[in-house]
């Protein structure tokens, strides 16, 4: 996985990570990584395709969870066939780490599990490069603690994703200054911007999934891509307003390379990342 990593630290001018928010069927998948694929050709920006199959932090009890672990790895292993993307998933619970480990690319760390030492240091152990999600709790301090476990526990390739900080009760906001200090505080990890999941609001009195700014999507992404990131994670959807988990949020797959060559465009216009 050496390559993979070096691959997305070499990528100019960043490197995606997308896909739909939950693995919804086989069949969606392999059409929206044959998309994906396409657009990566298209552009020249490296991607790495992102699902999770278990949806283990939904705000509703009843709300769909996924397809279930075995039907997942196999899917996994038809949508790499098929496309030739890196897949990346989320894992939530440490005995999940080997067997989703033995069939994707990249683990992924959920925003609300950041701090789980065992769970980062199952992970950190798996030989994977590891993405963990900032939690809407934490500073840009907690997130280089939580690269010292991985690195503690072997693993050499690190990623860090802002998605944003929970401003009173009902708001996410992202602060800039995050970017440039979770790199202060990991300074070997790549810096990621979720700029999906940080226009997310959390549901209303009597809801049962949380809601979002879709519009808002961009302007996020605008800002992350003149301060200067190693990568995007958009989540993104053919049918956004169908979609089982974040249908409020997630970008519109037709729209989604429009957006990315105008983030190459400011990227390669600003200093940020070059100037490091």
């Amino acid at each position: 996985m050496a390559a993979l990593f070096a691959r997305l630290r070499g990528a100019s001018p960043f490197f995606l990570i997308s896909g739909p928010c939950a693995l919804e069927s086989l069949e969606h998948a392999l059409r929206m990584s044959d998309a994906l694929a396409t657009l990566s050709t298209r552009t020249g920006v490296p991607l790495v395709y992102k699902t999770s199959f278990d949806k283990a932090n939904r705000t509703s009890a009843s709300s769909p969870r996924g397809l279930g672990l075995d039907d997942s790895l196999r899917a996994f292993e038809a949508i790499k066939r098929a496309s030739g993307l890196p897949v990346l998933t989320d894992v939530h619970e440490c005995w999940q780490v080997k067997p989703v480990a033995s069939v994707v690319d990249v683990l992924q760390i959920p925003a609300f599990l950041c701090r789980q030492t065992d769970l980062l240091v199952a992970a950190g152990a798996s030989g994977l490069p590891v993405n963990v999600k900032k939690g809407q709790f934490a500073s840009a301090a907690v997130m280089g603690h939580a690269a010292s476990k991985l690195q503690q526990a072997g693993c050499e390739h690190v990623l860090l994703t802002e998605r944003g900080t929970t401003f009173g009760y009902d708001d996410l906001v992202v602060d800039c200054r995050n970017l440039e200090r979770m790199r202060e505080a990991a300074p070997d990890a790549l810096i990621v911007m979720d700029a999906t999941h940080a226009v997310q609001s959390p549901p209303t009195v009597g809801a049962a999934t949380t809601g979002g700014g879709r519009r808002f999507v961009p302007t996020v992404a605008r800002m992350a891509a003149a301060v200067g990131v190693d990568g995007f994670f958009l989540e993104t959807h053919d049918r956004p307003e169908q979609a089982l988990s974040d249908a409020a949020v997630q970008w519109p797959l037709d729209q989604l390379e429009p957006l990315v060559r105008e983030l190459a465009a400011i990227a390669a216009a600003s200093r940020g990342r070059r100037a490091r």
